[in-house]
């Protein structure tokens, strides 16, 4: 069995959860989104925001920095039930991305992401393409991000 077979459409997977600093949201926004809302937490309590929030491009780092961990585990998993190793290939993007509510200091986001398409590559053989509906949650339970993201998964 390969791991493209052992792909089930429609299932889950719990990808982790990470708490969102007021120290690590001014770090990620000096380096990469340097807007008042993200650098000081004062100022953005004066804004549309109301509060002290993460930027959307540091929510999005952090899924993709807990989904990558993720990946590391089920190979290490993959791997030691004796299989053999997968082809991993780039995504080809990501589409359909929202920051649906604010993620503030403080807030603990769970990351999810569900298994959307699968299908094979009809230009690359030997290739086929995962498609994933990732969903970020705060602790309250509430939608703050949302896309749609694709990774080639070698089919042999």
């Amino acid at each position: 069995m390969s791991l493209w077979d052992s792909i089930e459409f429609g299932r889950t997977h719990d990808l982790g959860s990470y708490e969102f600093t007021s120290e690590a949201i001014i770090a990620f926004a000096e380096k990469y989104d340097p807007q008042r809302f993200h650098l000081d937490p004062e100022a953005a309590k004066k804004t549309l925001l109301g509060g002290h929030c993460a930027s959307g491009w540091h929510t999005a780092a952090v899924y993709m920095k807990l989904n990558v961990a993720w990946r590391k585990r089920i190979l290490k998993d993959w791997l030691a039930a004796g299989h053999s190793m997968p082809k991993f290939g780039p995504s080809p993007g990501i589409k359909n991305i929202r920051w649906t509510h604010p993620v503030f200091a403080g807030d603990r986001i769970a990351y999810s992401h569900r298994v959307s398409e699968k299908r094979v590559s009809r230009s690359r053989p030997g290739w086929g393409i995962i498609g994933f509906a990732v969903e970020a949650v705060n602790q309250d339970g509430v939608s703050v991000m949302t896309f749609d993201g694709a990774a080639f998964l070698g089919t042999d």
